[in-house]
């Protein structure tokens, strides 16, 4: 087998390595991520990447109003981060 062969097979080994390490996981969180986002509902708790603590409202298209302590405030759907138990 020529020395380069050898380099090249490393390489490969190398990025199949990160691929199943770092991207696919990414992926699969990704991928979790905007399902929870479409599955929301009225009612549900959710945290925002904020850190804001609220109950939603109303959900219209991707704008979001959660109540928190009384108040209504509006995020985009994309800010929700995770529903609270």
């Amino acid at each position: 087998m020529p020395a380069g062969a050898g380099q090249f097979l490393y390489l490969i080994a190398v990025f199949a390595l990160f691929y199943f390490l770092l991207i696919r996981p990414q992926q699969k969180k990704n991928k979790a991520l905007k399902q929870m986002r479409e599955n929301l509902n009225v009612g549900d708790k959710v945290i925002t990447i904020g850190g804001i603590v609220g109950k939603i409202v109303s959900i219209k298209d991707d704008e979001i109003e959660i109540s928190v302590s009384g108040t209504n405030l509006k995020f985009m759907k994309w800010a929700i981060s995770s529903l609270k138990e």
